[in-house]
């Protein structure tokens, strides 16, 4: 290798390291200025005169083994209201649990409530097949009560998740444009007084949050598994099974919308909040388990490239976002392993010509830890600006955690990988943490 080679291959090296923090700054761009492009101008003077808005609304809850939580996420549900007239009803799926929530659920006394046991072998055959058989039961529900399919809509708030008072206004008033097909709404994080707990809301409340405006501009809003609506007409075109056994069913059904020519909203005026996990072995499983499923929805690709619904600039997007955790994986150890063979060569007497001298490699770690920590401090500074609801100290060191939580991901990603290649692609739900029982309301 020559000199010029190795300076070649430092450029590109720094140009890799720096589209990072680049990446960054566009994403903020999106987080602090985004109220609206041409095409949501649009979008909003259809909505002013839409007659798409919904009149029917189900929050589905499934649930396994839920006991710690599910009475809150029961009582919080059936505190939702949506606008003048409309009829808001709960589901719960009972997935065959084996723990109390049957006894929690019965304890639980509503004329909206509506509970759906599911007993084996039919039950715990994952979170879409539960979602599946309460599709079909409002499916049935609603042709039998004479309802159009168009005005009612199916909302999946998790076993821990709690939605804002107003969630199903925003939702009546995105969907009042006939073209949107579902919507998805932010999530927050309820226990961020833990530090894990605070870098997870910082990555939902702030960066998710900047990604999904994004994809609001470029019509390419992906669902997440809390705090997602679609309309019963959307999913009924879907055919029987919209979720599918896929380990981010979520994510599925939102590329098979888009396949579909559905436009999906993302709206931050209303959220959802849930649980953080915050052990690290438990949240290495989880983020595993998203990794793993993002690498099986990569089989879209090729459909989604081929689709005459999606705009060149929607696929660019959508392709990065499926890829680049594996990029991002791929170059770390790249870049981790430079530095070793740079170190050990320096210690021999024979140097890279690309870190030629001591100084060139501390001035590489150097650039490479300014690079690493400039993203989580100005995510902070994102955050307070649009949140302002925690305290700078703790965000400030949820920031300086930020890099080894993205290492987490990284190991995760590595392990996804190795589960596909062996074939497995069972999946063990998060577990909760007991909070304080929400009082119900009952008016």
């Amino acid at each position: 290798m020559s000199v010029s080679d190795g300076w070649l291959i430092a450029v590109a090296g720094y140009a890799i390291l720096l589209a990072w923090p680049l990446t960054t700054v566009v994403l903020v761009w999106f987080a602090v200025r985004y109220v609206g492009t041409h095409r949501a101008s649009v979008v909003n003077r259809k909505l002013a005169s839409g007659g798409g808005r919904p009149d029917h609304f189900w929050i589905i809850v499934p649930a396994l083994n839920e006991e710690a939580v599910v009475a809150n996420t029961v009582t919080a549900a059936l505190g939702l209201r949506g606008p003048a007239g409309t009829l808001s009803r709960v589901l719960v799926v009972d997935d065959g649990s084996d723990d109390r929530t049957p006894e929690v659920l019965a304890a639980i006394s509503h004329p909206r409530l509506h509970v759906m046991r599911r007993e084996l072998p039919e039950a715990r055959q994952g979170k879409g097949e539960a979602l599946n058989a309460a599709y079909r039961f409002i499916a049935g529900l609603t042709e039998r009560e004479g309802v159009p399919a168009e005005r009612v809509v199916l909302g999946i708030i998790d076993g821990d998740g709690q939605g804002s008072d107003n969630i199903l206004v925003e939702v009546a008033r995105l969907m009042g444009d006939t073209k949107v097909g579902a919507v998805q709404a932010q999530v927050r994080i309820r226990n961020r007084d833990k530090l894990l707990g605070a870098v997870q809301d910082l990555e939902f409340g702030a960066i998710v949050d900047a990604c999904q405006n994004m994809r609001n501009a470029l019509d390419t809003v992906g669902l997440g598994g809390n705090g997602q609506f679609s309309r019963l007409s959307t999913l009924i075109s879907l055919g029987t099974a919209p979720w599918s056994s896929c380990l981010v069913e979520d994510m599925e059904l939102g590329l098979r919308m888009h396949l579909s020519g559905m436009s999906i909203r993302y709206t931050s005026r209303a959220s959802v909040t849930q649980q953080a996990v915050v052990d690290i072995r438990r949240l290495t499983r989880q983020r595993t388990r998203w990794a793993q499923g993002n690498l099986q929805c990569a089989r879209y690709l090729g459909s989604l490239f081929a689709s005459g619904h999606i705009a060149r600039t929607a696929l660019v997007e959508i392709f990065h976002y499926l890829v680049s955790p594996w990029a991002n994986a791929v170059v770390t150890i790249l870049l981790t392993l430079t530095g070793a063979v740079g170190t050990l060569g320096l210690l021999i007497g024979h140097p890279l010509p690309i870190l030629p001298t001591w100084f060139a490699l501390g001035e590489s770690l150097g650039i490479w830890l300014v690079v690493t920590m400039f993203p989580g401090l100005v995510w902070v500074l994102v955050h307070r600006a649009k949140r302002a609801d925690e305290a700078l100290p703790r965000m400030l060191l949820a920031a300086l955690a930020y890099p080894a939580f993205l290492l987490l991901g990284m190991a995760a990603t590595y392990r996804a990988l190795g589960r596909q290649l062996t074939g497995k692609h069972s999946w063990a739900k998060t577990e909760r943490l007991v909070e304080e029982p929400l009082a119900l309301q009952t008016a």
